[in-house]
């Protein structure tokens, strides 16, 4: 897997200050993406253990709320199968202290359902891990620049932990 780029200081992608991750690859190609370059999958530089451990360090510090997944798309299959480790990872360091937030162009029905190309045998240990799924393609004809944390009207908040 691939990333495009790290924010160690994001306060647009989630509650709080973050730091976040944007990984390579997306099929979903949604028209006027914010970030289309990131769409390829060999877009970036390879997300190996010293990434990891980089973005790890930068959580670290207590005004940091947590970290943010977004893209291209972090719950395509292949990014799940080398993002799962991460996240138990992220997990282990960090309890329930930081929180975690997705962005998917996936809708959270499609994540669940074991049929879809988009469910793996990871899916399920992702979503245990994640707080808040921002989920839902962005739509161009929906788009709302009033919509706190999310691009279109069609894409959803949903608390994973804590209540809807």
């Amino acid at each position: 897997m691939n990333y495009a780029s790290i924010r160690k200081c994001d306060i647009a992608n989630g509650e709080g200050v973050r730091v976040s991750l944007f990984v390579s690859g997306c099929t979903h190609c949604c028209k006027g993406c914010f970030n289309e370059e990131a769409q390829a999958f060999n877009y970036g530089s390879p997300f190996t253990e010293e990434t990891e451990k980089e973005i790890l360090e930068a959580l670290t510090p207590s005004h940091i709320s947590g970290l943010t997944l977004l893209g291209g798309e972090p719950m395509e299959p292949s990014n799940q199968a080398r993002l799962a480790p991460f996240l138990r990872r992220f997990r282990e360091k960090f309890g329930a202290s930081k929180t975690l937030w997705i962005y998917t162009g996936c809708t959270l029905e499609q994540l669940k359902d074991v049929s879809s190309r988009w469910h793996t045998d990871v899916t399920d240990d992702i979503l245990s891990l994640t707080d808040v799924i921002v989920d839902g393609p962005f739509v161009e004809e929906l788009k709302d620049i009033s919509l706190q944390f999310r691009g279109s009207s069609n894409q959803r908040i949903i608390r994973l932990k804590g209540g809807e």
